[in-house]
């Protein structure tokens, strides 16, 4: 297939016009980062900014962004509402990456298929480039979102702070950095460290799409539901993939989990029951979207795709 960037992802769906995932995606991910090029220029000190932008501008699905557009479009809302924020998310996805690569968590050398930004910089320059990311995102929603009534910001600015808070990613990493090692870590502690490392984000990307556009309080449930179920099976797939994906493959270190002794839902439940229990996720997703018809398409083909990715 040729993908094409000339589309026009705004355009409603409708059921006569046939989905394209994979042309959708392609002209969210190179609007996303044009995007994300622009809101972050090189000024003095000079090798901060080039960190950060180091790692902002790796590559990646930029799944959290286009999620977050797809979502506020769905509600009503538009591109230009949500783009401020769609950028914010990927800025808070990649401090935590940044920091998930150090050498006092998982350790790695590589991160979509190149060296890790303390591999670059240092791990001082790191700490410090994820730090300045995080707090450049909520700056950038406050002064780049237009035409948004100030009560929808403030919940957006309220959920990306706790979804990446000690209530959400950071209380994930914790626990999951204490269950290494250990033989016995319930699935109920993997629930936990999964529902908050991964899906809290995930959640916060889908919820805070709806919010800019208004969503109601029913229309936030479903939406948190529908992120919550795709954000763990996400995590599952991903622990799947860390043991029959090579290193090419995942553009990471492949058997990291395995070879960290890491708890995975592999290991507690095998590889077959761990597919198992991702499509039941999937599917569940994509049954909170029934409400919203054909606006929806984006969505589901999004749950589809997280359930057929290989990297």
């Amino acid at each position: 297939m040729v993908l094409t960037n000339e589309i026009d992802v705004a355009q409603p769906m409708s059921s006569q016009q046939e989905f394209d995932l994979q042309v959708f995606l392609q002209a969210g991910k190179t609007e996303v980062e044009a995007a994300l090029d622009r809101s972050l220029p090189v000024i003095y000190p000079e090798k901060i900014y080039e960190s950060m932008r180091y790692s902002l501008l790796a590559g990646g699905k930029r799944l959290r962004p286009i999620l977050c557009l797809a979502t506020c479009e769905m509600m009503g809302g538009t591109r230009e509402m949500a783009m401020p924020t769609a950028c914010a998310l990927e800025m808070v996805h990649t401090m935590s990456l940044i920091h998930d690569d150090l050498p006092a968590m998982d350790n790695d050398d590589y991160r979509r298929g190149r060296l890790t930004n303390h591999k670059v910089y240092g791990d001082d320059v790191a700490i410090l480039a994820g730090d300045g990311l995080l707090a450049y995102a909520f700056e950038f929603i406050v002064l780049q979102t237009k035409n948004v009534p100030a009560d929808r910001l403030l919940d957006v600015v309220m959920r990306l702070g706790r979804a990446v808070g000690a209530a959400g990613l950071v209380g994930g990493q914790v626990v999951d950095l204490e269950c290494e090692g250990k033989s016995n870590v319930p699935i109920e502690t993997l629930n936990f460290i999964h529902n908050h490392k991964t899906a809290a984000l995930l959640e916060a990307s889908v919820v805070c799409g709806g919010s800019i556009a208004g969503a109601n309080a029913d229309d936030t449930s479903r939406l948190s539901r529908y992120a919550r179920n795709i954000g763990l099976a996400f995590q599952i797939i991903d622990d799947i993939l860390d043991i029959t994906a090579s290193s090419e493959e995942l553009g990471k270190t492949a058997g990291k989990d395995l070879a960290a002794q890491k708890t995975t839902y592999p290991s507690l439940l095998g590889l077959e029951e761990s597919k198992r229990r991702a499509t039941e996720l999937l599917d569940a997703a994509k049954a909170e979207l029934e409400p919203y018809g054909d606006r929806a398409m984006p969505l589901k083909a999004i749950a589809d795709f997280i359930g057929s990715r290989n990297h």
